[in-house]
């Protein structure tokens, strides 16, 4: 990675952290901070969610989100979409439906367009640089060559390094002056995944919680995630054993690498304790609060902490 490309994430992650806790600062609730904070991520095409979002086996973008409000408990999920510009505001009329807890494919888009949501044509979310990745997968794999998407007259063109650009989820929790806890999760899913591929992120208790307690939001090896039930697990652990976010977010963290996956999640409770925990080589991160004096501190590298409780864990 470029210092300059550097710089760019460090911005897309800093203008996301800071949409989200203005409307914190300005008395609003944890839901709307999320939600502003997760569409700021969907809106740039450097984050695997929204306009960024990755392309599957047939060259389609096929996006996923879910909300969770931890006040109230209600939940909202929707999946395979292709045409909702930004899937976190789907996800959270879902929620807020009182009827449905999670949507997907057509009746989800359907959804969107019956409350009134951006529908966008499906090639707004093609970027050059998630195609050369995606054409680049099919390079490396002989396994993926009955793809309707061809790439062999391409072999010899020169592409560009896109390897510093999140593959993963983009998310966010935020406690609010009223103590109220709120969970927002987005992908784009798994570059070059299977069509039809349901990950973690939609899957209430898996990428994502949010209770009275504690709100947590993941990314990561979504396979991994849903087996180990990886959000819920840590709200329990939380619950029931009384341990802090710092210590359930690293326990679950060196299960899950145990199990062979990898990733990490951001977690915050009720008192204002947090963490962002991950086991892989890095994660992109960003909090904001009075300790930070209000502006975004943000993280890339495992060497970099930017909290007391960032944490890399490993094996022991």
């Amino acid at each position: 990675m470029t210092s300059a490309e550097e710089k760019e994430l460090r911005a897309g992650l800093y203008r996301a952290t800071e949409r989200g806790y203005a409307v914190l600062r300005s008395g609003g609730t944890a839901a709307d901070a999320v939600e502003a904070a997760v569409r700021a991520m969907e809106d740039n095409p450097l984050f695997n969610a929204g306009k960024g979002a990755v392309f599957n086996i047939k060259g389609v973008n096929q996006l996923e989100a879910s909300f969770m409000d931890g006040r109230t408990g209600a939940a909202g999920a929707a999946t395979l979409l292709t045409v909702v510009r930004n899937p976190i505001s789907l996800a959270r009329k879902v929620m807020e439906s009182d009827r449905h807890v999670f949507l997907g494919g057509a009746g989800a888009e359907d959804y969107a367009r019956e409350t009134g949501l951006d529908i966008v044509h499906p090639s707004y979310f093609w970027t050059k640089h998630r195609w050369e990745q995606h054409e680049r997968g099919f390079l490396r794999s002989d396994s993926l060559s009955t793809s309707s998407t061809r790439v062999g007259d391409r072999e010899n063109d020169e592409v560009g390094d896109y390897s510093h650009l999140p593959m993963g989820t983009v998310g966010a929790v935020a406690l609010d002056a009223m103590g109220n806890l709120a969970t927002a999760t987005s992908t784009g899913g798994m570059s070059n995944k299977w069509d039809g591929r349901i990950g973690d992120t939609p899957i209430i208790g898996a990428g994502t919680w949010a209770d009275r307690n504690i709100a947590i939001s993941g990314t990561g090896a979504g396979e991994f995630f849903i087996r180990q039930g990886t959000a819920r697990y840590i709200a329990l652990r939380a619950k029931l054993l009384g341990e802090t976010p710092a210590a359930a977010g690293e326990l679950t963290m060196i299960e899950m690498k145990r199990i062979g996956g990898d990733g990490g999640v951001i977690c915050l409770d009720s008192t204002g304790r947090f963490t962002m925990t991950f086991c892989s080589d890095g994660m992109y991160r960003g909090y904001c609060s009075a300790q930070t004096g209000h502006v975004p501190a943000i993280g890339i590298f495992q060497s970099e902490k930017i909290a007391p409780d960032d944490n890399h864990v490993s094996l022991p």
